[in-house]
């Protein structure tokens, strides 16, 4: 038998004991303990990132759903860090849900993740302050360490004694790193989270465009008001490090 097939089976073992029996010629004894050394260390970055979706779970329910992330998924990352980032993917990807799972499970999840992405998000060099005061010609760009996400459960409400189990979103949120390296959560409504997610989609783009993207969709207000209302929020975000200039 060739290294790689002891390696195949060796960590086939290790992944799923129930289905690959032990390899020949180790001892179970010590395959227990490279069984348990795995699977914990794997649990343990899982449960870190997702504290609260394990706290909707009793221990051998949260247990068994982390086996099944451990024994099922193909990860494509061999970092560590990258290991909650492939717990989500699972989810969302190849997981089915069971009657024990809550229904916000995927939006919770995300929740949780975006904190821990936020967190490690590398410092961009290219990145600077936008000068203040805006005008409606600065060029606006999200920080690299920012997000803005939006969920129809209001997971930052959502606890072990706090379950909803409809839907009352949109719920909108920026997530970001502020300059103490902390993150931070601030609540805000759907018209900001479009503005936001008008700079996403074109970074660099102005006050006066945004405003004349959103006077086309809303057009209840004129497009002063648009300009006056944009320029309020985003001077705030701009001060708090979520908005950014760039180098060209």
């Amino acid at each position: 038998m060739s290294f790689q097939q002891v390696q195949a089976e060796f960590m086939a073992h290790i992944k799923d004991p129930t289905v690959h029996p032990t390899p020949a010629g180790i001892e179970d004894r010590r395959m227990q303990v490279y069984r348990e050394l795995f699977f914990n260390n794997i649990e343990g970055f899982v449960a870190s990132t997702f504290p609260v979706l394990k706290s909707l779970y009793d221990e051998q329910t949260w247990l068994t759903l982390v086996r099944s992330f451990f024994s099922q998924h193909d990860c494509q990352s061999p970092y560590f860090l990258d290991i909650s980032r492939e717990f989500l993917s699972f989810l969302q990807d190849a997981y089915t849900p069971l009657p024990s799972d809550p229904p916000f499970m995927l939006e919770l999840a995300h929740y949780e993740w975006t904190e821990l992405e936020v967190a490690i998000a590398q410092e961009a060099k290219e990145e600077s302050p936008i000068p203040l005061p805006l005008s409606e010609q600065s060029g606006l760009h999200l920080s690299q360490a920012a997000r803005s996400v939006s969920y129809q459960y209001p997971v930052h409400q959502i606890s072990d004694v706090h379950q909803p189990q409809a839907t009352s979103g949109p719920h909108c949120f920026i997530v970001y790193r502020d300059r103490a390296f902390d993150v931070q959560f601030i609540e805000t409504n759907p018209m900001t989270a479009l503005l936001l997610q008008n700079i996403v989609v074109n970074p660099g783009i102005t006050i006066n465009s945004l405003a004349t993207q959103l006077a086309e969709q809303f057009s209840q207000f004129d497009k002063q008001t648009l300009i006056n209302g944009a320029v309020q929020t985003l001077s705030q975000f701009a001060r708090l490090g979520i908005l950014v200039d760039k180098k060209a």
